[in-house]
């Protein structure tokens, strides 16, 4: 058995814990505060209600601006990024919000006056401001002191709190229910003191909370948010106020800075580590990291553009798929793609280490239909141009573009930027030979003929010329006799017989391996035999409506072990699967091949791009 108060007694609820919310909402609706003449004794639910609301609003637009790594990044304090296991450890960040929430309802009930606060008294203020000084600032230091100094203590509540690498907004809140009490006294005492000195208002318990709230996030915050020149210019600030970097520190060395916000109380108490301002002036200067390796995509479309890792971690986390309130939230995100779309630059979406490298997901402000614009080819591309000659002026070894970036009717495959740029020191690549890998390496061996849709693209041409080679029946759907002819003369003599052009779905009735480069609509499903399995490598992926079929994902591999820092699903991709492309453009860098993979695929190099992503880890889903 556990230690007292060391486990939430809601653990085993799952998202079932937020009905304990319910009596306060069937509360709020019985009394009806808002109609004129209802009963107003229950008003206070309401603003209860709104309040930790807020509150989780606060902590959520922090996360935001620190995951904004393009925003953020030179400014960083821990170079690690989050990854999945911090993110899981960190998944019930809220539940201080309901021990709260129930806390502040149960003085309600057994103290009737504190329901009649007025709505504002500017002396309050004052009061609450002097009482956190004067109580809660060292009421603070001391229990945290004390959590630290006692073994047991720390062993059985405080080590939640300093479990996760990399501090941010939500780590405020991880802790054990005593803790989080302990943080209920000392926010509590100067609001209480203000209410019994009658000159507490319901504007002080909303600012005095959320503000208490703020500068917790901002210390728990991997970003550093304050000029070192504001420090220069009046040094008795850094005793009033603690910054990222000092509070960073004591999540890392747990020895010092021990204070609630006031830096002074670890002066006078002799914990003050040595290091806080140097370091901190060393962080606000900024820092340059150059990745080795740049993975540029796109967003699909205006509900997958809120499965950014800096919108709802929660969410980013699991592969995407579309949840009803993020369908609530669509007004809002086809807003921001508008202004994207207006004032666009591409921007660093999330990164992580492999091999000691650091690789980064640069995505440029477009959404898959944009691609599809036929004003819009040039905007585009002039994106996509800038973000390869930003990587190869930082430096990076490698940039691989996600499916549409490298479009042939758009840019060629990338041929467009390398013929443009022949002294480019950045590697361009489109990682298509991996996703023909991929997709090859699917198919069972015993397979004799094959049906191929979309068959005169890059990755279909690829394709068809392998099969044949291995002596496997292609049946290639294309209208263009030209481009068929083309790519069977590609073929060796002995194996062009094995390339068959047929222009109709019905072609492939008697056939149950359906490679699909094409999105195909359920009347050309119905042309495949029950039993088909369906490969694909179409974006977006085709619907699944055959129950008598299966249907393969998107051509991916899984990283490998040793990845570092990643916490952001790719797509519909599950946890550390990257799409083929991404993993190409990967064993690109770690081989350190010095040729561009552009244009057209080199069907002879299949075999050696995918012994190669095996040898270093990367393994087929």
């Amino acid at each position: 058995m556990g230690a007292p108060l060391s486990s939430w007694p809601w653990d085993n609820l799952g998202v079932y814990k937020y009905l304990l919310y319910g009596p306060l909402i069937a509360k709020v609706m019985y009394s009806k505060p808002w109609e004129k003449g209802s009963r107003q004794d229950h008003y206070w639910c309401l603003h209860l209600l709104i309040l930790f609301a807020l509150r989780g609003l606060v902590y959520q637009l922090w996360y935001c601006f620190n995951s904004a790594l393009y925003l953020v990044r030179r400014r960083r304090i821990i170079k690690d990024n989050v990854d999945f296991k911090q993110i899981d450890e960190e998944w019930n960040w809220d539940n201080f919000l309901i021990l709260e929430c129930l806390a502040v309802a149960m003085a309600c009930l057994s103290f009737p006056s504190l329901q009649n606060l007025p709505l504002w008294d500017a002396r309050g203020l004052l009061v609450a401001l002097l009482l956190h000084v004067v109580i809660s600032e060292p009421l603070f230091y001391c229990s945290h002191r004390a959590l630290h100094g006692f073994q047991y203590l720390f062993n059985h509540y405080h080590f939640l709190h300093h479990s996760p690498r990399v501090p941010q907004a939500f780590t405020a809140g991880i802790g054990t229910p005593l803790e989080h009490l302990m943080l209920c006294v000392v926010m509590g005492a100067p609001l209480l003191g203000a209410y019994l000195a009658g000159v507490g208002s319901v504007g002080l318990v909303y600012g005095y909370v959320l503000l208490f709230d703020f500068l917790r996030c901002m210390g728990h915050s991997n970003v550093e948010v304050f000029p070192n020149g504001l420090f220069e210019s009046f040094p008795f600030l850094r005793y009033l106020i603690y910054t990222p970097t000092y509070h960073n520190l004591h999540h890392m060395e747990k020895k010092s800075n021990f204070c609630l916000f006031m830096p002074l109380f670890d002066v006078l108490g002799g914990t003050l580590d040595d290091k806080s301002w140097k370091l901190q002036k060393q962080i606000s200067s900024g820092n340059n990291e150059v990745p080795d390796f740049v993975f540029l995509g796109h967003v699909v479309d205006v509900v997958s553009s809120m499965h950014a890792s800096f919108v709802f971690r929660s969410f980013s986390a699991i592969p995407f798929a579309t949840k009803p309130y993020i369908v609530v939230l669509w007004p809002g995100a086809f807003v921001i793609m508008l202004l994207m779309w207006a004032f666009s630059r591409t921007f660093l979406l999330s990164f992580y280490t492999l091999r000691g490298r650091l690789h980064q997901y640069w995505v440029i402000p477009r959404y898959g239909f944009h691609y599809f614009l036929p004003f819009g080819s040039d905007s585009i591309n002039n994106h996509i141009e800038q973000a390869i000659l930003r990587a190869d002026k930082l430096g990076v070894k490698v940039i691989s573009l996600a499916a549409l970036n490298k479009n042939e009717a758009l840019n060629g495959g990338g041929t467009l930027f390398v013929n443009k740029h022949p002294d480019l020191r950045v590697r361009v690549v489109h990682g298509n030979t991996l996703t023909a890998a991929v997709i090859l390496n699917e198919i069972p061996k015993d397979v004799k003929e094959v049906f191929l849709t979309g068959a005169t693209s890059k990755l279909g041409r690829a394709i068809a010329l392998y099969l044949c080679r291995k002596k496997i029946h292609v049946l290639m759907l294309t209208l263009s006799t030209e481009r068929f002819e083309k790519i069977r003369k590609e073929a060796p003599l002995e194996c062009q017989q094995y390339l068959a052009q047929v222009t109709k779905y019905e072609a492939a009735q008697n056939c149950k391996t359906w490679i699909v480069g094409k999105w195909i609509t359920l009347a050309e499903q119905r042309c495949a035999p029950p039993g088909t399995h369906f490969h694909q490598f179409v974006v977006p992926p085709i619907i699944s409506f055959r129950r008598d079929c299966t249907y393969g994902q998107l051509a991916a591999m899984r990283l490998p072990k040793d990845v570092q820092g990643l916490g952001m699903c790719e797509y519909t991709l599950d946890r550390g699967v990257v799409h083929a492309c991404h993993a190409g453009g990967v064993v690109h860098m770690l081989e350190g091949w010095t040729h561009h993979e552009v244009g057209a695929i080199d069907v002879d190099r299949i075999d050696i791009v995918w012994q190669a992503a095996l040898k270093h880890g990367l393994r087929p889903v």
